[in-house]
């Protein structure tokens, strides 16, 4: 029997932190290949430390020529990222670092496991398994610990960036500590945040009396009390941040990247990865539908699994898991699942429109829990099955 009564603690980091910086780099270079051709496949990693960026990867379009010279001119995508995230520091600077180019063409080897032929679907891009999970404690239908850690770091990056707190600099991590009673969210224990600041030395008093607002601002009325640790800058200064401070890589930020540790994670990080990366595009659709049972009123809570083979279409197994709280039977929900969607790769990239340059905007504060945006990015977190849900259960 689960619990009702707990702590539970996620985090969270901003654009600015290093492994961040690295999987909006990775990202930015999946959309460059996207915006040239729709079926572009891309497997990119990105290194960063102090003056420098190392990206590497395979990388494959239609055209192998173009594919070379589009491969070559990736180092203004790297420093046009760097830019927008708001490194402008001695050792990491978007004008003068120094940036790398290892990209290069996709091993053939892959490439005829994955591919569509003459009586063969197109395969899944590699094995592995992928979940996705929804609850009801949030309206974006998300575990709270995670969602507002993400929220905190976002309005602080809102504000850096406008101008309005100019001390502010782009490395940054929060961490909630909620207490739970009867299952929902209704306090804040503890409040980490840690942000990288100007040079002109401020006290850690200093720095919780800028961030204090906008955390009050974003955190639910009531949740913070009397009995809430603040713990701001714990360390004291932090002027060196970013990728001087720390080295970074892509892939390393999962759990932040879905559900705080609240939810089972297969191990497949998301970014750099075009949609025939199951790793990716499969943990998507398994959100997609464990938000909408929990969307159709099914259960408060629900986990999905998916696994799959490579060069194979079909996933090997569904599994749902609706934690005590179902209205509907596990069993029943497994059994619709493959009416209403076709879990294939080439099904899940069509039902989701994922062949298009829509992924930068997932390399920060979260991958879930979003609204769906004009451009198609976050189609994920849409709320449309729930019709079909219902009529096929």
């Amino acid at each position: 029997m689960s619990r009702n009564n707990y702590i539970f603690t996620s985090e969270s980091v901003s654009e600015g932190h290093p492994d961040k910086v690295c999987d909006r780099i990775s990202d930015a270079i999946l959309d460059a290949f996207l915006t040239e051709e729709s079926s572009a496949r891309v497997a990119c990693e990105t290194f960063a430390t102090t003056d420098r960026v190392i990206i590497g990867g395979e990388v494959r379009l239609s055209d192998e020529d173009k594919a070379r010279k589009l491969s070559d001119d990736m180092a203004s995508v790297v420093r046009d990222c760097v830019r927008d995230i708001g490194y402008e520091q001695d050792k990491f600077h978007w004008k003068t670092l120094e940036v790398t180019n290892l990209l290069h063409a996709q091993s053939k080897h892959i490439a005829q496991g994955v591919d569509a032929a003459e009586g063969k679907e197109e395969g899944a891009g590699d094995q592995g398994i992928m979940f996705g999970y929804a609850t009801n404690e949030t309206d974006a239908l998300m575990p709270a610990p995670i969602q507002f850690s993400h929220a905190i770091l976002r309005r602080l990056a809102e504000v850096r960036k406008d101008r309005t707190e100019p001390t502010l600099r782009p490395d940054a991590k929060s961490q909630i500590s909620l207490r739970y009673e009867d299952g929902k969210p209704v306090e804040v224990m503890s409040i980490v945040l840690s942000t990288q600041h100007s040079e002109e030395s401020q006290t850690k008093d200093d720095i919780r009396a800028i961030v204090e607002p906008y955390i009050r601002e974003v955190l639910p009325s009531g949740w913070i009390t009397e009995k809430t640790q603040w713990w701001v800058n714990p360390t004291g200064t932090f002027v060196i941040g970013g990728p001087d401070g720390d080295a970074g890589l892509t892939g390393r930020k999962i759990i932040v990247d879905t559900y705080g540790g609240a939810a089972p994670h297969g191990g497949g990080a998301f970014s750099g990865k075009d949609p025939t990366k199951v790793d990716r595009s499969a943990a998507y659709a398994a959100r997609y539908l464990a938000k909408n049972v929990v969307a159709a009123g099914m259960a408060e809570r629900c986990t999905i699994q998916l696994s799959y083979a490579i060069g194979v279409a079909r996933p090997l197994s569904i599994y749902a898991d609706t934690h005590g709280t179902g209205a509907i039977e596990p069993a029943a929900i497994e059994a619709a699942i493959p009416r209403i969607m076709d879990l294939s790769p080439r099904g899940i990239r069509e039902h989701l429109k994922l062949d298009r340059a829509i992924y930068q905007g997932t390399a920060a504060y979260g991958h879930f829990g979003r609204a769906p945006e004009e451009n198609g990015s976050f189609s994920w977190e849409r709320t449309d099955l729930i019709e079909a849900l219902n009529k096929s259960v």
